[in-house]
């Protein structure tokens, strides 16, 4: 494993996996406002709240789906097929414990003649 996390080869696929990220905590967010509406409503006593909180409930349930078909559309998950969702998670967690091992505060961090030119050349 490449230690130099200033090494842009490192950065390989980098947008797809943060996308994929962000799309489960997004989904797991909106399963969470589902149960914790779902729980108000039940605990709800005034027909006005209680017809707030089934409308925002259904709309909830509503983007949680919309979520869930984004990330079956582009096989970030796979609620269907238990193998190949495992897999995915694997590969998840090797990720997030090679980033976790990574010297983030190299004792050189210099990395003047790696680029074939500076920031500011066109």
């Amino acid at each position: 494993m490449n230690q130099d996390n200033l090494d842009p080869i490192n950065a390989l696929n980098m947008p797809e996996l943060a996308d994929m990220t962000f799309a489960m905590d997004f989904l797991i967010r909106a399963k969470e406002g589902v149960r914790n509406t779902a729980v108000a409503l039940t605990e709800t006593t005034t027909p006005e709240l209680r017809a707030a909180l089934r409308k925002q409930l259904f709309q909830g349930i509503a983007m949680h789906q919309e979520i869930t078909e984004l990330m079956v559309q582009k096989k970030w998950f796979h609620p269907h097929d238990l193998s190949e969702q495992y897999q995915l998670d694997q590969l998840s967690a090797k990720n997030t414990n090679m980033i976790a091992n990574m010297n983030l505060f190299p004792v050189d961090s210099n990395r003047k003649g790696m680029f074939d030119r500076t920031p500011d050349e066109q």
